[in-house]
């Protein structure tokens, strides 16, 4: 199979590409900071590039939280423009295969159970009970603790962030493009990927990536609020595989089909600092009660359906991932368009 990958130069889409070679595919890099007349807003640089594709895998992407409102525009150019144009060019080249480089950050928090209520779903976390260090959200209908769960790919969504409000535009152009064409289109809502040629000291990078910055000055990763905040950490590795199984599987035409892309196994924040200080043989982390407007508590993934319909499987456990990051060089400040 001939799989364009959009992003290819960059962090994930480097891995994907390595992924679909090793698999026997014939990956082919689209992406701006190789060309810069690769870039997913140009109609007529897809029409050059697509005749002879089989299959789509859309990594190019403005991704991670950003820094403050005055960057929606470039978001929305760069990740819901970008897909549309992508999109038309597939129309017109009749290219009827996509993979999406989703994210989890379409469900706003995770699942959350009440004790007396069942599962809800509480709204955005209030600035003073941030300020106070009041993290955790409480039962919107009660106020009592909730126990947070894994999300499951057909909980409401709710984006909270620009970013994340981007993302869920690109499934909905995917989706339509879909219904149109009758193309396949599948998106793997990726949850904190990190690995080896992340990018360092951008404020665009994940947050393995600040740690790791911080560990390689010598100096203690900052950690956010109490550091108990939970995440699914999987190796970029892993979604690089996710990525070759959802193109060798069997297409469902007209419809858009949406996966979880975790490792399954939940980590606080906090646990991850202290993985890679120690395996860095650096200063331990220091917990310093700050936050982000627009940061979710919990979030981790269930990736069942992963599993079950796609035979994907993780193969880096957290430790070794965490001592294999410790070690691997990270990529020069790029392009937040390269994730």
């Amino acid at each position: 199979m001939r799989v364009l990958v959009t992003g290819g130069a960059g962090f994930i889409g480097s891995h994907v590409v390595e992924a679909l070679a090793a698999a026997g595919h014939e990956p082919v890099v689209y992406d701006v900071r190789r060309d810069a007349r690769s870039d997913v807003r140009d109609l007529d640089a897809l029409r050059r590039a697509l005749p002879g594709v089989d299959a789509v895998c859309h990594q190019a992407a403005m991704v991670g939280l950003g820094t403050g409102f005055a960057d929606a525009p470039e978001y929305v150019s760069r990740n819901d423009l970008g897909t549309a144009v992508l999109l038309t060019a597939l129309a017109e080249t009749g290219v009827h295969r996509l993979v999406l480089a989703g994210s989890m950050v379409v469900y706003g928090e995770g699942r959350y159970g009440c004790a007396r209520h069942g599962v809800v779903r509480p709204g955005p976390r209030a600035v003073p009970d941030l300020a106070a260090g009041r993290f955790d959200p409480p039962c919107p209908r009660c106020g009592t603790a909730l126990e947070p769960g894994l999300v499951g790919e057909d909980a409401p969504l709710d984006p909270r962030n620009v970013y994340a409000t981007t993302k869920l535009a690109q499934e909905h152009l995917a989706a339509a493009w879909a219904r149109a064409t009758g193309g396949s289109a599948v998106s793997l809502r990726y949850h904190n990927v990190y690995g080896p040629r992340m990018p360092r000291d951008t404020p665009y990078a994940g947050v393995a990536s600040f740690f790791r910055s911080a560990l390689a000055r010598g100096e203690a990763p900052r950690v956010f609020e109490d550091g108990r905040q939970r995440r699914d950490f999987v190796h970029v590795r892993d979604v690089a595989a996710a990525n070759v199984a959802a193109l060798e599987a069997t297409p469902a035409p007209g419809a858009l089909t949406a996966y979880n892309t975790g490792s399954g196994e939940p980590h606080t924040v906090g646990e991850m600092a202290r993985a890679l200080a120690q395996a860095c043989g650096g200063p331990e982390p220091v917990v310093t009660g700050e936050y982000r407007l627009g940061d979710v508590r919990h979030i981790t993934a269930d990736s069942a359906r992963l599993r079950a319909e796609l035979g994907w499987r993780p193969a880096v456990g957290f430790a070794d991932g965490m001592r294999e990051f410790a070690r691997a060089g990270l990529r020069a400040e790029q392009d937040p368009a390269i994730p």
